[in-house]
C-alpha cells in the first residue's frame, strides 16, 4: 500500500528531473556560438592548432594540464582534467587523424566550463564527478589527415598488443583513471543513415560489447542507458537521425576491452548531416549531448531509463549517396534503358592537408530504388546526354559554356594542381573523349535533356541546373586532366 503511495511522487519527480534537463540542453544549444572556439573551424586541423589553446587552458587555475605521452613523431598527448567529484570520467578524441568534430567539441566545453554561466548545472556536474579530456590521441594522423598513425596502426585495433605509443598512453590512463564512463570519440562516414530511411545517421552511439556473446552486465547497461538520454537529445534537434552503430565483439578494438576492463564505454560517431560538409551542426550537437551525458551522471537520473529502449535506436545502415539520378533515360547501342545513377563527392586532400577538393564518382547504377542521398533528382522523361570539348584559353562564362553542353575545355594547363574553382574541366591539348560509357568508378560529368533541350549539366558530380545562375547553386569544382 506505502509503495503504491510513492509510486506516484517517484514518477511525479523523475519527470521533473527530466523537464529540468530538457530545459538545460535547450539553453545549451540557443546559447552554444558564445562558447565556440572560432579558431577550430574547419575539420582539418592540426596539433599545431591546439597547442596554443592547451597553453592558455594551462594558465587557468580551473583546470589540470599533464603531458602523459608523445606520438610516434613527437607530438605531445596532453590530459586535461577539471572538477573536484569522486567519480572520473575520460572522455577522448580523434583517436583516427581524420575524424576531428568532437575534438572541435571538447574546446568549445573547455570554454564553456570556464565561463561565469550555468554555474548551478556546472556545480553539479564538477562536484561529483572529475572530467578528462585527452583531445587528438593520434595528432600524426591528423598531420595529414589520414585514419591510422605514422606506424600505419589503426590505434583502435591496438588494444592487445599495445605497439603504438599512442594506445600505450590510453591503456596506461584508463588504468590509472579506473573511469566510470568512457567517451570514445570518433566520426563515420556521411554516408550511414538511420535504418531504412532516408536520413543521415547524423550522430551514431555504441554501448560496446565486452564479449563474443554481447552479454549486458551492469558495465554495458549504464552506458545503454546514458545512450538512450542523449538520443533523446538529439531528436530535439535532428529528428530521425540517429543511429546504432554494430555491437559486433571486435576483440582488438579500444571500446570493446575498456567494457570489459570496466568502464561503462560510450562511442559516439559523428556522421553527415544535410549542407554541413564541415560538420559544425554535427560538432554543435556533439557539444550539447556531451554536456547533458555529463549532467545526467553526475544527477544519476539516468538510473530510471529502461535499458531496452536502447535497442528502439534505429541500427546503422549504409544506404546513402551524395546525389541519386533516378529512372534516367541511357542509349547504349541504339537502345534506351532505365537507369538510376548513385554518384559520390569524394574529397581529395590538397597539398599540406589543410583543405580539399570534390573528385567524385558513380558508385553504383541500375536499381537503386532502396537506396537514399541527401540530394535525389527524379530523372523521369531525361536522356543523359555525352559531354563535348570545346578549345579555348579563357572562360569569361562558365555558365554559357555549359548550356551549350561542353564540360572539358582545352587549353594551357596551370602548373599545379588538380582541380579548377568553376565546374569545368580543364585537358590539355591531345584530350580526346573516347566514347562515353556510363559504369561504376567513372567520374559523373555529363548532361540531361528533355524534350530536346539541355536542361541541367552533371560535372564531377554535381547536379546543375541550367536554367539558374550558378552563383544560387552548389557547384563544386572541375579537374584538371593532364
Amino acid at each position: 500500500m506505502i509503495i503504491k503511495k510513492l509510486l506516484p511522487l517517484a514518477i511525479s519527480l523523475i519527470s521533473l528531473s527530466l523537464t529540468a534537463q530538457d530545459a538545460l540542453t535547450s539553453k545549451l544549444y540557443e546559447t552554444y556560438e558564445k562558447y565556440k572556439e572560432p579558431s577550430l573551424g574547419k575539420r582539418r586541423i592540426k596539433h599545431a592548432d591546439l597547442k596554443p589553446l592547451i597553453d592558455q587552458i594551462k594558465s587557468n587555475p580551473k583546470f589540470e594540464v599533464q603531458k602523459v605521452g608523445e606520438s610516434i613523431e613527437g607530438r605531445d598527448l596532453n590530459l586535461i582534467s577539471i572538477g573536484t567529484g569522486s567519480e572520473n570520467i575520460f572522455l577522448w578524441s580523434q583517436m583516427h587523424g581524420d575524424e576531428p568534430t568532437a575534438t572541435q567539441a571538447i574546446f568549445d566545453i573547455f570554454h564553456f566550463l570556464d565561463s561565469p554561466d550555468f554555474e548551478e548545472e556546472k556545480a553539479v556536474i564538477l562536484s561529483k564527478l572529475k572530467l578528462h579530456f585527452l583531445p587528438m590521441l593520434n595528432p600524426d594522423g591528423a598531420e595529414v589527415f589520414t585514419r591510422r598513425n605514422a606506424l600505419g596502426v589503426d590505434i583502435n585495433r591496438d588494444a592487445l598488443r599495445l605497439q603504438s605509443p599512442e594506445g600505450q598512453t590510453l591503456k596506461r590512463l584508463r588504468d590509472s583513471l579506473d573511469a566510470s564512463f568512457g567517451f570514445n570519440l570518433h566520426d563515420q562516414s556521411r554516408y550511414y543513415n538511420a535504418e531504412r530511411t532516408e536520413k543521415p545517421a547524423t550522430i551514431s552511439y555504441l554501448a560496446t560489447a565486452y564479449n563474443y556473446e554481447k552479454d549486458i552486465n551492469d558495465v554495458r547497461a549504464k552506458a545503454m542507458k546514458v545512450i538512450v538520454f542523449m538520443d533523446k537529445i538529439i531528436q530535439n534537434y535532428a529528428p530521425g537521425q540517429v543511429g546504432r552503430y554494430s555491437d559486433d565483439f571486435e576483440p582488438r578494438a579500444f571500446g570493446d576491452n575498456i567494457a570489459k576492463w570496466g568502464t561503462s564505454l560510450i562511442l559516439i560517431e559523428s556522421g553527415g548531416f544535410p549542407e554541413d560538409r564541415e560538420k559544425q551542426e554535427i560538432r554543435k550537437l556533439n557539444y550539447v549531448s556531451i554536456l547533458s551525458a555529463l549532467y545526467t551522471i553526475a544527477t544519476k537520473s539516468y538510473e530510471s531509463i529502461p535499458t531496452e529502449d536502447y535497442e528502439k535506436i534505429p541500427k546503422n545502415d549504409r544506404m546513402l549517396f551524395d546525389l541519386k539520378i533516378a529512372n534516367a533515360t541511357y542509349e547504349l547501342k541504339g537502345k534506351d534503358y532505365i537507369l538510376d545513377l548513385g554518384i559520390i563527392q569524394d574529397e581529395a586532400d590538397k597539398k599540406g592537408h589543410n583543405d580539399f577538393y570534390y573528385r567524385s564518382s558513380v558508385t553504383d547504377q541500375g536499381d537503386l530504388s532502396t537506396f537514399f542521398a541527401y540530394n535525389t533528382f527524379d530523372a523521369t522523361g531525361y536522356k543523359i546526354v555525352p559531354p563535348k570539348v570545346a578549345t579555348m584559353e579563357t572562360v569569361s562564362n562558365p555558365s554559357k559554356v555549359l548550356s551549350q553542353g561542353i564540360a572539358y575545355i582545352k587549353g594551357t594547363l596551370p602548373k599545379e594542381g588538380f582541380s579548377v574553382n568553376m565546374p569545368l574541366h580543364r585537358v590539355g591539348g591531345d584530350f580526346e573523349l573516347k566514347g562515353f560509357n556510363l559504369r561504376p568508378g567513372i567520374n559523373p560529368t555529363f548532361f540531361l535533356e528533355k524534350n530536346g533541350k539541355l536542361t541541367h549539366a552533371v560535372i564531377n558530380g554535381f547536379l546543375i541546373d541550367l536554367s539558374k545562375p550558378l552563383e544560387d547553386q552548389e557547384t563544386g569544382n572541375g579537374l584538371i586532366y593532364r
